[in-house]
């Protein structure tokens, strides 16, 4: 019997990314997801991969203590071994993120440093440092956004943080390419998450208006992206890297 393939998901515990977990098991994966303070919902996140056949554990992480780093991949480490019955992962996601608006001549220092420990430092550390637990022919997915080529005010911190993320991705799929590892990134458009204190889903006025401006007529589900992302932790998108695929349904084209 062969070896299920294993994604490591950070932020996999609740929104997009338990979107992306649970798609990810369906395709056949084992799963190891991080939380960064939601231990229930990443135990129970856990119980629902479980549920659909495939292995799963959960480690504490905060992608933006790049400090924490050695500490984490000691512990997946382990827990592959133990759990997993192996050494090597085989896909990345590079998902935990937090959202925070502010227009940008009212951006606070400590609000760019904490979207830029988390949003491009901690995702550029982590994948420096799970490289030897990282299998060659295997994959990175980053996420980035659909700001990062439009742009709506209250979003110049965050965003330039996500575009130093498509820049990073062609760097890493030139760099690692040599070991067959595929690198891509995904671009979600406006979701109907918690995401920034749950807007898109909430505000009824910007719902409706994003909708008007997206080709496919409506606001993004968290459905719409896990199963991109599933995609690209396959043998068929071996022949993908370096591209930024935007999930957005065609907003502002």
């Amino acid at each position: 019997m062969l070896q299920s393939k294993i994604a490591l998901i950070t932020g996999g515990s609740r929104g997009l990314g338990k979107n992306m977990a649970l798609a990810v098991a369906k395709k056949g994966l084992n799963v190891i997801l991080t939380y960064n303070s939601k231990k229930e919902e990443a135990q129970q996140t856990v119980k629902e991969i479980e549920a659909l056949g495939q292995k799963a554990a959960a480690v504490q992480l905060n992608v933006g203590d790049a400090k924490s780093f050695e500490e984490f991949i000691a512990e997946v480490a382990a827990i592959l071994k133990v759990k997993f019955s192996t050494e090597k992962f085989d896909y990345l996601v590079n998902n935990a993120g937090i959202g925070i608006h502010a227009a940008f001549a009212e951006t606070s220092m400590a609000d760019f440093d904490t979207l830029v420990n988390i949003h491009f430092k901690g995702p550029f550390f982590l994948t420096q440092q799970a490289l030897p637990l990282l299998a060659d022919g295997g994959g990175i997915i980053n996420i980035s956004s659909g700001l990062a080529r439009f742009s709506l005010p209250g979003y110049a911190a965050y965003a330039s943080m996500k575009g130093a993320m498509e820049t990073l991705t062609k760097y890493q799929a030139k760099e690692l390419g040599s070991r067959g590892i595929n690198v891509n990134i995904v671009a979600p458009g406006a979701i109907e998450t918690d995401f920034g204190g749950g807007a898109v889903r909430d505000n009824s006025q910007l719902n409706n208006f994003i909708a008007s401006q997206t080709a496919l007529g409506r606001v993004g589900l968290p459905d719409d992206i896990g199963g991109v992302v599933a995609f690209l932790c396959t043998d068929d998108a071996r022949w993908i890297t370096s591209q930024r695929i935007e999930v957005s349904g065609g907003m502002f084209i």
